[in-house]
């Protein structure tokens, strides 16, 4: 009997919305628009984050980068001397062979040399990021091989001048041509080409002391090879003015064996480059695993912040379900006097408003979960338009465009059935009152209502 009462309930709550679909369509619009807003910026938001969070895996959570950096302007570097009029800066070999000879708990140190200078093929030029490294820097940064091979432990050996090419420096050097086997010329130096990478996604600036690195444009020689053709001495002479820079290493990679020792190595290495470096102005230390961490927080920062700004809709659209069913109850007083006078009590007059309202927020969420659902179609759809009006991926292109395009919403599959569930609990919150204000009629006078 109960269960007959209750889908006659839903039934008659169905006729009565149905007898006014525009008002009842635009009533369950802000509800359907709540929850695909918050379904939506959810999606973003996890997209966003799990970007981030991607790139600090990349640089390997079990990793410690430390990288030189070049004084504030007027800063003197602790590796300098007074008067000098060469700034010298930066890690040291020295550094190199304190980190590898004391630290037990690092199972790999590489150290890493760059400059910037210019690659040519026959008429063909660009300009490229030249990484003097060893064959572990390719497993470190999680950089593929495309084709050929990438730098051996023989080339190192034998000061080689072999290279391995970035996806860029291929496209601008070799657009119609296999570069393996090819020679190019940096520094006036030949370099045979013995492999080439894939296109990776280049990592932006994290944590503040690490700069955004593109490494499809890297072109990759061994450290050996790379400290016998270039000097450690960079000079920058233009009309009337002189500089000259002296870096030994630009990074010192260090891998840890396990995990659970990161900080405490981190800490380790801080002291240990104090030795070296009384100030600590001319290096950076990063170590990834606390960046994943912040991104994690970040992330449920973002969540709840976005989540709340969304949320917000829901309750407005709550407030307009009230303000419908509070004018519903108007409209309908005669017939709540009717039913009185047939024997109806008051909770079942509860229940039919409430029903009403709940089938109203219901299938409203149901509609805003299944667009929401569609919410990384729509942003493909956006990203195709933005792309192709604006130029996003153009060369000019900005970090913004870059990130864009990028990004990819990732549905938070918990926001589903949380939406809903919001969106439903608005509807008897805000349906309530309505439904007491009907049941609180008086019969008598309801039925003289005209």
């Amino acid at each position: 009997m109960k269960s007959y009462q209750f889908f006659r309930t839903i039934h008659l709550a169905l006729k009565s919305l149905l007898l006014q679909r525009l008002r009842s369509g635009l009533t369950m619009l802000g509800i359907v628009f709540g929850v695909f807003s918050v379904i939506a910026m959810l999606a973003i938001g996890e997209g966003a984050s799990r970007q981030a969070q991607e790139q600090v895996l990349k640089l390997g959570a079990s990793n410690i980068i430390v990288r030189s950096v070049k004084p504030p302007e007027g800063a003197s570097s602790s590796n300098n001397t007074r008067n000098s009029r060469v700034l010298r800066y930066g890690l040291l070999w020295k550094d190199y062979n304190l980190l590898k000879g004391t630290l037990t708990t690092v199972s790999d140190v590489v150290p890493i040399r760059e400059t910037s200078h210019e690659a040519r093929y026959h008429s063909k030029k660009t300009g490229v990021r030249v990484v003097g490294c060893s064959t572990n820097y390719k497993d470190l940064n999680h950089i593929e091989v495309a084709q050929g091979r990438f730098i051996a432990d023989q080339d190192e050996a034998r000061v080689e001048n072999v290279a391995v090419l970035g996806s860029k420096v291929v496209e601008s050097l070799f657009p119609y041509e296999e570069p393996l086997g090819k020679t190019i010329l940096i520094n006036n130096q030949p370099y045979q080409v013995v492999g080439y990478m894939k296109e990776r996604v280049g990592s932006a600036g994290i944590g503040g002391s690490l700069a955004a690195q593109d490494y499809n444009n890297d072109v990759y020689i061994p450290l050996r090879t790379f400290r016998s053709r270039f000097t450690d001495l960079i000079i920058r002479a233009t009309s009337g003015s002189f500089s000259a820079e002296e870096v030994q290493l630009s990074q010192i990679t260090l891998k840890v064996a396990d995990r659970k020792d990161v900080l405490v190595t981190a800490d380790v290495v801080k002291e240990s480059l104090k030795k070296h470096h009384p100030t600590d102005d001319d290096y950076a230390v990063v170590v990834p695993l606390e960046l994943l961490k912040q991104a994690d927080q970040l992330r449920t920062i973002f969540n709840m912040v976005l989540g709340s700004i969304a949320a917000i809709s829901l309750i407005v659209g709550g407030i307009g379900i009230m303000n419908i069913m509070l004018a519903t109850v108007t409209e309908r007083t005669r017939e709540i006097g009717i039913r009185r006078a047939l024997g109806a009590r008051r909770k079942d007059i509860i229940h039919q408003f409430l029903t009403e309202t709940i089938v109203l927020s219901g299938t409203g969420g149901i509609i805003g979960v299944i667009l929401g659902l569609l919410t990384p179609l729509a942003f493909r759809f956006i990203k195709f338009i933005a792309v192709n009006s604006l130029d996003l991926a153009g060369d000019g292109g900005s970090d913004f465009g870059n990130l864009f395009i990028q990004m990819e919403p990732r549905i938070a599959w918990w926001s589903l059935p949380t939406a809903f569930g919001i969106s439903v609990a608005i509807g008897i919150i805000f349906g309530v009152y309505p439904a007491q204000s009907a049941a609180k009629l008086d019969p008598i006078e309801a039925l003289r209502h005209e």
